[in-house]
């Protein structure tokens, strides 16, 4: 799976506080990643992470484009 530092994780269990969207901080294999609402902080391994993603949304980059 392609997850890159900046993307952001929409998981299939949401956190506490009610989030589900998480910022990629940190790859390779372990992850780090941030809560958007709440700002916590967690690291996971990756295997473990991969199989709760549901979707991954990535920052519009002009360099991806190819027209």
């Amino acid at each position: 799976m392609d997850v890159r530092v900046g993307d952001v994780l929409v998981m299939k269990k949401q956190h506490p506080c009610g989030s589900r969207e998480w910022s990629v901080l940190r790859t390779g294999m372990d992850f780090r990643l941030r809560c958007l609402i709440c700002g916590r902080e967690v690291m996971g391994p990756r295997a473990k992470l991969e199989k709760s993603i549901r979707e991954i949304r990535r920052p519009e980059d002009p360099d991806d484009k190819k027209e």
